[in-house]
């Protein structure tokens, strides 16, 4: 025994010496022999060949919805048994050439073809099968699971016992007879029929080849979905047919591509939401790179989705309540997003799928307006930025555009002075944000929208621009909503996905999505953010969601953002509770092709129902609380995390009081340069608004003042009207009636026909505090375009007998601004 395992060897060189010897060689290679063999026969003793090794009736793939019930399958199983005898011989000659040519000689299994695949694969990184038609047959039997080594042993073993105890002719024909060709068809007959419309009896040798040539992938296959491949597949089975003598070359070179059956879309288990769902689905489990077309069409999968279909349909029913006088091409996207779970529970885009199959809420974009401000809210406060710190809410704004013309403007051309975070948000002043957004820097802000999860897109970047915070960029709906997932959850992001989980027919579970939470904001920030956002709706554009209730009636708290972009081409709102993002996006298109349904480029939303102008305050919101009400139906309210607002820097304005310091307001500011004016003010310890107005005065000149005289309360703003150098003529709207509302309802009111609201309060015995007393002008009158109206307000009982300021009516010569309601940069608040 010393002998045989005499290492290091003696005698040898330093090298040689401890290489094995040609008996240990030797008996290495006899003992692995021995050992495979042993494996092999262990093997091939017990695999048996199952009895019902052809039964595939039943591998159509079936959706269900959340709670069980069947949405539709993937494909309508369709087989008929032709006998092989009863085909004409090009039929099988073409399978044979196409995929195994060593069919009619090897044992049921090409070893070399298996390690020429193996070799490929691993040197290339694609994937090339080395299964002979024989495996294929076997393969169908175990539904794809049998994608291990001691699964592909099992099929292996089965093919050669098949090939041993069977002639070639019936394992072709039952071959012929189980493979899937893809529109549903099991079998050549089915495949004949749904290809060409005629019985496999009558195939040509031509039609044959092109069904051989799409057996790898029946669906990328298929001549209606991809023609030009589908065709260099035909070419390559008449080739091969001829090399291999099956026909001659002649008859290949002379072969014409055979004429075939359009693929038949219409399928009534695709109309209505039932389409958008199966397309959300496959696409979703295909992007796994777990599943093949083949498997979701031909395995007899049980894919369980996260849709709700009570949640659905009340999607589909807000949107078909849309009043009939909207135009014809107005779409809207509703899409509601576990935060928890990151499970999309409602998916709405588009009422019909066999009408238009563009899913507007995952395969469209809009822009975003200022759906994107909480994005830089958010980024501001990771950077330091508190709530309480203050920014210039008067338009327009201190910076230009390429022209020369001042930037940004607010919507409706109103001015708010200085102004902190939380009145910004819930006011939506483009001018703060634009000035915050520069201060943090926009890429900042593009970096927060990608955190939150709105997806990098070549074809729709978000460029790190100063008007970026605006929401000039178009997104997908889909993003948007888990975005605000994102917001709900705290800061924590979860992949967003349709499909709850995939099973076999047998209930063993195949795939099921990784719901993995992953922290991407500190929490402190995010409730920061969602408290601001709060505000949105207890007093700015979000008004309509406080009809949000719960079991008992009581409010339940939001937190959203409104949107509207440019031109009023799409109107958002973005909304969450604790339990649930939704966001409702509403869109008007151009035109659309009645043949394929198509909808091309995005128009101004014209006005409808009881909507003077359609922004996302107006039905977007009120969609949102409809829907959230069902959503949340018979679910406990949910608080926010507790947060207290930092105590601000800055001291507020006293309040009327008999030790109160007044100032005489200065005659001679009409005609001063707004800078020079602005000095003077501040001076005085006043205020100054700003609003800019159409004059033939020189550009940046006091051309009014809203307060013309007399003594002012120091602390007080003053409204100065400053020219922008231009004169267009005025279209006269009238005031409507305000008396009785709320400050921000008739701010709301008069927005809407195109007029600017300055608030201010008055004592009031006779009026509840909050609500309006009078107008200035009154309701009725007819006033220019984009006049600021003076909305008096109460401020509730008189306590004490103090000075006050009468408010002078606006002079009814004085200039006031020609710009519709609109920002000047396409991006409203809603």
């Amino acid at each position: 025994m010393g002998r045989f395992w005499n290492y290091p060897r003696r005698g040898l060189g330093p090298v040689q010496r401890w290489l094995p010897s040609w008996r240990i060689v030797v008996g290495c290679v006899l003992g692995f022999v021995a050992l495979g063999a042993g494996v092999f026969f262990a093997a091939w003793t017990s695999t048996a060949i199952p009895k019902n090794l052809d039964d595939v009736d039943h591998q159509a793939t079936t959706v269900y919805y959340a709670n069980g019930k069947e949405i539709g399958t993937f494909s309508s199983v369709k087989r008929e048994i032709v006998a092989y005898e009863d085909l004409p011989k090009h039929v099988g000659d073409a399978v044979v050439a196409s995929e195994n040519e060593s069919f009619w000689e090897d044992p049921g299994v090409d070893f070399l073809g298996m390690a020429r695949a193996a070799f490929t694969n691993l040197t290339t990184g694609s994937r090339q099968g080395g299964s002979t038609l024989t495996q294929q047959y076997v393969e169908r039997y175990y539904l794809g699971q049998t994608s291990d080594i001691a699964g592909k042993a099992s099929e292996a073993i089965i093919a050669m016992k098949i090939a041993q105890n069977q002639p070639k002719e019936l394992v072709l024909d039952r071959y012929l007879n189980t493979i899937y060709f893809g529109r549903g068809a099991y079998g050549v007959q089915a495949a004949a029929k749904a290809y060409f419309d005629k019985p496999a009896t009558e195939l040509t040798y031509s039609e044959s080849a092109m069904l051989s040539g799409i057996i790898p992938a029946p669906v990328r296959y298929d001549p209606s979905e991809n023609p030009d491949i589908a065709e260099a597949r035909w070419e390559r089975s008449l080739n091969r047919m001829a090399e291999q003598g099956y026909i001659t070359q002649a008859e290949a070179d002379s072969a014409q591509f055979p004429e075939f059956v359009e693929k038949d879309t219409s399928s009534n288990s695709l109309g209505g939401q039932k389409g958008y769902i199966m397309q959300a689905v496959k696409k979703e489990l295909l992007a796994t790179g777990e599943f093949t077309e083949e498997d979701l069409e031909s395995r007899g999968l049980q894919i369980h989705t996260t849709i709700k279909p009570k949640l659905q349909n009340t999607a589909a029913k807000i949107v078909e309540d849309i009043p009939e006088d909207a135009n014809e091409l107005l779409r809207a996207s509703i899409v509601s997003i576990d935060p928890e779970t990151g499970a999309i529970v409602t998916m709405y885009g588009g009422a019909d799928y066999l009408e238009q199959q563009k899913n507007t809420a995952t395969g469209d974009v809009v822009q975003a307006g200022s759906t994107f401000k909480p994005f830089t809210l958010i980024g501001a406060l990771e950077e330091g930025v508190q709530l309480t710190d203050r920014f210039d809410g008067n338009t327009p704004g201190q910076y230009e555009t390429d022209d020369g013309d001042p930037w940004p403007n607010n919507f409706g051309n109103k001015s708010y002075g200085e102004v902190d975070l939380v009145e910004a948000t819930a006011n939506s002043i483009n001018t703060a944000y634009v000035e915050l957004n520069t201060e943090v820097g926009p890429a900042k802000t593009r970096d927060v929208a990608h955190r939150l999860g709105i997806r990098e897109d070549e074809n729709n970047p978000i460029k790190a621009v100063q008007a970026n915070v605006l929401g000039p960029t178009a997104v997908y709906p889909i993003d948007m909503a888990e975005a605000y997932a994102t917001i709900a959850g705290g800061g924590y992001h979860v992949e967003p996905h349709i499909v709850d989980r995939v099973e076999h027919m047998d209930g063993t579970q195949r795939y099921a999505p990784e719901v993995n939470a992953q922290q991407r904001f500190e929490r402190d920030v995010i409730n920061a953010a969602t408290y601001a956002m709060t505000k949105v709706v207890e007093e700015g554009s979000g008004r309509a969601a406080l009809e949000l209730t719960g079991p008992d009636g009581q409010r339940r708290p939001v937190a959203g953002k409104t949107g509207t972009a440019n031109d009023n081409q799409t109107a958002w709102f973005t909304g969450f509770t604790p339990q649930l993002a939704t966001v409702v996006n509403l869109r008007q298109y151009k035109s659309m092709d009645p043949e394929t349904g198509s909808l091309q480029d995005t128009a101004p939303i014209d006005a409808f129902g009881p909507y003077s102008e359609i922004t996302g305050s107006t039905w977007p919101a009120a969609a949102w609380t409809e829907f959230m009400q069902v959503a949340l139906e018979g679910k406990e309210i949910a608080e926010f995390p507790e947060y207290t607002p930092p105590t601000p820097s800055f001291e507020p304005s006293p309040t009327p009081s008999e030790t109160a310091e007044w100032v005489e307001l200065p005659d001679n500011l009409v005609g001063m340069n707004i800078n020079e004016a602005t000095r003077l003010l501040e001076s005085l310890g006043l205020s100054v608004a700003t609003q800019a107005t159409d004059d033939e005065a020189r550009k940046g000149t006091v051309v009014n003042v809203y307060d013309t005289g007399g003594s002012v309360q120091t602390g007080s703003t003053v409204t100065l009207w400053v020219s922008t150098g231009k004169v267009e003529e005025q279209q006269k709207v009238a005031v409507p009636n305000v008396v009785g509302q709320s400050a921000g309802s008739a701010e709301s009111q008069l927005n809407r026909v195109g007029l600017g609201a300055a608030i201010v309060e008055e004592p009031s015995n006779d009026v509840q505090r909050g609500q309006v007393i009078r107008t200035e002008p009154g309701a009725g009158s007819e006033v220019d375009s984009g006049t600021t109206v003076t909305v008096v307000v109460s401020s509730g009982p008189q306590q004490t007998q103090e000075p006050t300021q009468e408010p002078t009516s606006e002079p009814s010569q004085s200039p006031s601004p020609t710009d519709q309601p609109g920002n000047g940069n396409g991006n409203g608040n809603g």
